[in-house]
Formats: C-alpha cells, structure tokens, sequence
C-alpha cells in the first residue's frame, strides 16, 4: 500500500513538474491544419496527455543535444500530424507513467509496453501493435552464463513490470536462479556491471543499441531470448477510446506511406 501511495505521489508531482510537449503550438496548428482529419473539419480540438518512460533506449531517451527522441516519440509526432490531433508528451518513467494512466491524470500510454493478456485483463486497453520485440538474457563481457543452465544458484536483475522481468520469472524455478527488481533499466545494468547479479533481462533492441551507443561493457548471449510480442500504445480508460482509434488509424497511414519505415530506420540501422 505505502509503494502504491509513494508511485501516486511521484506521479502528481512529476506531471506538475517539467513537461516534455509533443509539439510546440506552431508545430501543433501545422500538424493540425494539413493532418487528413484536418482538411475534412474533424480536428480534435483537445490537447491529449501522454505518459511515457524517460530511459528506453531507442524507444525514448534524451539525446547529447538534451532533446528528447526516440521510435516512441517519433511515432507519437508522425500519427498526431497525420490524424490531426494535439498532446503533451510527458517523460515520467515507467511506474509513473502507468499510475498517471491508470489514475486518470493522462490519457494514455507509450512506452515499449508489451501486450499480453495479464495487463488487458486489468484493464489496459491496446492498439494494434507498433513493433515485435524479444526479450533477452544479457551478461557482462567475458562472462561463462552461456545458456539458461548456467544461472543455477545465481541472481538475476528485472526491471519492474516488464515482459523482462515475466520473462525472468517464468524460468527461474526450472532453472534454479533468484530475481531481483529495479524501477528503471540503468540500475538494472549497473547491477550486472558491478557483479551483484550476473544477468539482467530487457527487450533485445534496447539492449542492443544501449550497448551500442552506450558502450557498455555487456553482452547478449545467443539462445537466451524469448518468442517475443508487440508493443502498443494504450489507454485504460474506455473514454478515451477516440485517441487509441486515431493512433491505430494514424498508424495505418504511416505504415503505407512509408513514415513508419523512416523511424525504425532512423534509430535501428
């Protein structure tokens, strides 16, 4: 009960702090006046709240310019101007971002959320999904973890609330490992840096370009992931089932006139 009070509190204070806006209100009009929606007078004159995680890497994170980028916030950018609406985006990390949904202060949700039935049956709400993902065993260089079987006895970091962190769970009985939870993925990295544990689990394009740009001194051992699922934006408020149709309509657009190709590749290749 305390944790849940302390998220709520984090959350208030941090959605009355500092806000990361979507759109400016000259880049808002623009994206609004020559959005589809737009030209046929349907533009959503309501400015929509999203939450989001501050460090997802490449789905959300602060470049060296201090700017905050990513797939996430890109593709947020490219459906608003294409479905002609208006949002703040707010970067609040993950836990808060969540609570901030789930309690009614933003209206919904993008984050590298993994869709899978336990969170729709406590009432998430999804879209279509925006991009399949696995999650992956990671190790620091030069370790000998080189399959499931050699954790027996060891311990494992999982960021909370994640397809991670179940993906951990599902397999520390049968494998004989220990887990240990974190609330953000830094942390979590640090842990295995420092030897405290001698894995972490996180989504594979995350981890990799992590290690790529970050040059951390981890790894991802072959064989270690999971069949993988879709990320999607949600909502959890059926209310605000008008923002989940124009990001699955928005979406749509973006796939066929190629938009969503430019992003992935903006941040993947």
């Amino acid at each position: 009960m305390m944790k849940k009070f302390l998220a709520l509190t984090l959350c208030t204070a941090l959605m009355t702090g500092v806000v990361l806006t979507g759109c400016g209100s000259a880049n808002k009009k623009e994206a609004a006046d020559n959005s589809p929606n737009a030209s046929s007078g349907t533009t959503n004159a309501k400015t929509w709240i999203i939450a989001t995680d501050t460090v997802f890497k490449p789905f959300e994170y602060t470049n060296e310019k201090n700017e905050f980028v990513g797939i996430d916030v890109d593709l947020v950018a490219a459906i608003a101007e294409d479905q002609g609406f208006k949002y703040d985006l707010k970067s609040l990390g993950w836990d808060a971002a969540v609570a901030a949904v789930q309690v009614g202060q933003a209206d919904g949700l993008i984050a590298g959320a993994t869709i899978k039935q336990e969170r729709i049956d406590s009432g998430w709400i999804f879209s279509e999904g925006y991009y399949n993902a696995t999650q992956t065993f990671v190790v620091a260089e030069g370790s000998d973890i080189k399959s499931f079987e050699d954790l027996k006895g060891k311990n494992v970091a999982v960021k909370n609330g994640t397809a991670g962190a179940d993906f951990a769970n599902s397999l520390k009985d049968q494998y004989g490992f220990t887990v240990t939870v974190f609330e953000d993925s830094p942390t979590m990295y640090q842990d295995v840096l420092l030897g405290n544990s001698v894995a972490c689990v996180e989504d594979t394009p995350i981890m990799a370009a992590s290690i790529k740009e970050g040059g951390l001194k981890l790894t991802i051992p072959e064989g270690m992931e999971s069949e993988g699922a879709p990320y999607g934006f949600a909502i959890m408020n059926k209310d605000n089932q008008e923002l989940l149709d124009m990001f699955n309509a928005g979406l749509a657009n973006i796939k066929a006139n190629g938009k969503y190709d430019e992003i992935l590749n903006k941040y993947l290749k």
